[in-house]
Order: C-alpha cells, then structure tokens, then sequence
C-alpha cells in the first residue's frame, strides 16, 4: 500500500534568474514496509526531497501525497496535524530535549497528539525493543551517541507514524552502532508496517535498505 508519492515534483528557491532549483522534476513512491535510501552528494537534493514528502515544506510545482492526501491543498494547520499524526522524525543531531528522561522524551508525540491510552506500556515496550529498557531514567547526556540515536528512533515510532524521515541518521555515530541503529531501522519498518525513507552518504547505509534511490543534482540519478 502506497504511504508516499511525489509526482513530478520541482523545488525551487528565490525568484527570476536568481532562483535555484533543488529538486527537480522527481517522481518516487514508496510503500507501507519499504525501507529506501536516498543517495547522492552533497547539494543533490536529498534533504529538500525528504522535507517535500514529510510534508515540512511544499513543492513549487508537481505534488506530493502523503496518506492519500495532496499537501499542497492543506493548510498550515492541516498540515501540522498530518505531520504529527503521520510522520516521524530521526535526524542526524538527534534533537533530544536535555532536561527530559529518555521516558519523556520518547512521549512527546503522544503528548502532541494528546495519545494517553496505556502510554507507560507502549514506551516500556518500545524503549525495551530498542535496547534502552534500562535507561528511561536517564537523560540523554547520560547516553552514548548510538544510545541517542535509538531513543530518537523510539520517538519518532511511538505514535505509530505511517511514514518515518531519516535524514543522516547514522553520520555522527560509529560504525559498530551505525550497524546496530540501521538493523533496528529496518526491523522496525518491517514489523510495524511504516514506509522509511532515509537520506545518507554511506554505502554501507544504503545496503541496509530495500531499495536506493540516487539523486544528481537535484533530478533521479537513472542507471
């Protein structure tokens, strides 16, 4: 079952002569389960596409649907609440809160969305499968970085997004847990039925997913 789709999509910054266009005329899918890597240097595009289909920003032209839905037809609002009812976040900086526990971090999104039933449960059992099961006490400067990057990975699946956007999410991690975080990346897009879509520079990276996708200059980088 299609989760995401952009159809024919460009991005472009500025206006007139001055105007650089990011993305161009993309068009991608990707499905309920499926793990795919975008790939490509530096400036190809890759964090603008992942933007456009985690609806945080629009196309200038073309379409992106995410659950079935046109974002270029929704509001702000709307848009806010596709995002945090859809989506999940894992970034390459991680972005915990310092002053929360691993616990509370991991239960922002169902704070947002306002998901109280059986909370306690859900983050034990997720924190559990992610290997932190003994550290929801502690705060993220208490951990090493894969340690936050696999609490990053919690928080961003425990609302059960449809649609999961990983930008670098392995840069700033060592190979031994780089290798661990991307085994749970797609362990987890398998079980729980989420499309993942990932940007990164690693080959290595890459061949955890089940499809690549390349991008040169802001176009797919057909073989």
């Amino acid at each position: 079952m299609e989760v995401v789709r952009a159809d024919n999509v460009r991005k472009c910054y500025g206006a007139g002569a001055g105007a650089t266009e990011a993305v161009h005329q993309v068009s991608l899918s990707v499905a309920a389960g499926e793990f795919v890597a975008l790939m490509g240097p530096s400036g190809c595009g890759k964090t603008t596409l992942l933007n456009l289909l985690g609806a945080m920003d629009l196309p200038t032209s073309g379409s992106v649907w995410l659950d079935g839905r046109n974002t270029s037809e929704l509001d702000d609002n709307a848009l806010t609440a596709l995002r945090r009812q859809r989506v999940g976040f894992v970034f390459q900086a991680f972005h915990l809160l310092p002053t929360l526990t691993v616990a509370e971090n991991i239960e922002m999104p169902l704070l947002l969305l306002r998901d109280l039933d059986a909370r306690a449960a859900r983050i034990a059992a997720l924190a559990e499968r992610v290997g932190l099961g003994n550290k929801l006490r502690a705060f993220p400067g208490e951990l090493s970085g894969g340690e936050m990057q696999r609490a990053a990975i919690a928080r961003a699946l425990i609302h059960r997004p449809r649609l999961v956007i990983a930008d670098e999410p392995t840069g700033n991690l060592d190979s031994q847990s780089a290798a661990r975080v991307l085994d749970l990346m797609a362990d987890l897009s398998r079980e729980a039925g989420a499309a993942v879509v990932m940007a990164t520079h690693s080959r290595d990276a890459a061949a955890y997913a089940s499809r690549v996708v390349h991008l040169r200059d802001g176009a797919i980088d057909l073989p």
